[in-house]
């Protein structure tokens, strides 16, 4: 790997840990503040906003200026999220803040991947990233955990915090600000660490910034991709697979509660058991799945959906942990090689900012859309069993249909190519005209 590249994988780490205890933070404010269950999915679906109604603009943005230095940028806007919260700001809303910093920090991170990175290297660069990401949702959940914990909220320094807030009229006065203010130093701390992550050195040819022509140049961009071959395939499993991660996270956290009769916090440490599946995953394609054999790990999209089905059924805590490990993994398989592969296209299609902003822009909009259906059929109060069960088997379903189509491509692109070296063979000139 290029030099100082494993900084890079700590910056992003130390800022995606923080993203996901500050959800699991945000989550037991508003149930503080007695906010109904269905405001839970919303906060993802604000941070998650940023990604959809930027997308035009974070390209160009990422293609700027050098990447490293947007990424320092874009963790002190997350920053101004905690301070939105600490400030009395709506937990949604405070969320949406870092949200947006995390939409620009995304295709500056992914951009700089494709920038120091070989294409044949490209698959192994993303096995670390995904195994940083998805180890940062491991912890950061767990630290979140640990952060609502009735422990530290019970302690004598939160106890103290919460009484100077009352005290001083804060805006926010609740035994939760000592959590919020780690969760201050684990940004600044990603930020430090930005700060040492090299410049490639690549520079773009300077776009307009006309509003108007950056989304007729990003629409552009978009259609192109989608219309590519392996491009297109390997976006539509992507932009499946981040729905409907980011839909379980919320499904599985209240399954555990209702179906496991566990606490919020331990509910939050049950989704590690599926983030070390990930890792495990990640790490295994990484290491086996070459870029020109990344088709091959379509299937175990289909074995991802069979299993939400079996763990939807259960209803007990041991049978429950295999389950959820073994669909972490198959997860981290499936997503390694597709992204590795989505990149790659997206690169030698069009800029690296300009390729991770459309992936972004397609993977975030269907996480809005699912986590919207899913607040709408937990808000008119569908079972939990039928709707997980449900959810898997439209996801097998989906890659199934996907695996049909990208077959047929094959084929017909085969087709082609033997029509295409087929020698010419010129039309017989026919009998010669009789005389008169």
């Amino acid at each position: 790997m290029p030099p100082r590249f494993h900084l890079l994988i700590a910056a992003q780490f130390t800022s995606a840990l923080a993203d996901n205890a500050l959800l699991i933070v945000t989550m037991a404010l508003l149930a503080e503040q007695g906010q109904p269950a269905w405001w839970a999915p919303l906060l993802k679906f604000a941070f998650t906003l940023s990604y959809v109604l930027l997308a035009p603009w974070l390209g160009p943005l990422a293609d700027a200026m050098p990447k490293a230095r947007l990424m320092a940028w874009m963790n002190g806007v997350k920053l101004l999220g905690i301070g939105g919260l600490l400030l009395g700001l709506h937990p949604v809303a405070a969320y949406a803040v870092a949200g947006l910093g995390a939409a620009a920090y995304a295709p500056a991170k992914y951009g700089l991947v494709t920038e120091l990175v070989p294409g044949p290297r490209l698959v192994a660069a993303n096995g670390w990233i995904e195994v940083s990401i998805v180890g940062a949702a491991l912890l950061g959940t767990v630290l979140g955990g640990a952060l609502v914990a009735e422990p530290l909220r019970a302690s004598a320094l939160a106890q103290w915090a919460h009484a100077l807030a009352l005290a001083g009229d804060w805006p926010l006065a609740s035994p939760l600000l000592v959590s919020l203010g780690g969760l201050l130093l684990t940004y600044a701390l990603a930020a430090l660490l930005q700060l040492g992550v090299p410049d490639s050195g690549v520079r773009y040819p300077r776009a307009t910034l006309h509003p108007l022509a950056l989304v007729r140049d990003f629409r552009a961009a978009n259609r192109r991709l989608w219309r590519d071959g392996a491009g297109g395939l390997s976006l539509a499993v992507t932009t499946l697979f981040w729905g409907v991660g980011a839909t379980l996270q919320f499904a599985v956290l209240r399954w555990a509660v209702e179906r496991l009769g566990l606490r919020l916090d331990q509910a939050a440490y049950l989704q590690a058991v599926v983030a070390l599946g990930v890792v495990a995953g990640a790490a295994l394609a990484g290491r086996c799945v070459p870029l020109n054999q990344a088709m091959r790990v379509l299937p175990a999209g289909v074995a991802l959906g069979s299993l939400i089905v079996l763990i939807a059924l259960q209803d007990t805590l041991l049978p429950s942990l295999p389950l959820l490990a073994l669909a972490g993994a198959v997860g981290g398989i499936l997503v390694v090689p597709m992204n590795a592969l989505l990149q790659h296209r997206g690169h030698a299609l069009l800029t690296a900012g300009r390729s991770i902003a459309v992936q972004g822009f397609n993977e975030n909009l269907s996480i809005l859309l699912m986590l919207g259906g899913y607040a709408a059929l937990i808000a008119s109060e569908v079972p939990l069993v039928p709707l997980m069960s449900g959810f898997g088997l439209a996801v097998s379903a989906a890659m199934g249909w996907l695996i049909w189509r990208g077959r047929r491509a094959e084929v017909h692109a085969a087709r082609s190519s033997l029509l295409d070296a087929a020698p010419k063979v010129r039309a017989s000139p026919g009998p010669p005209p009789r005389g008169g």
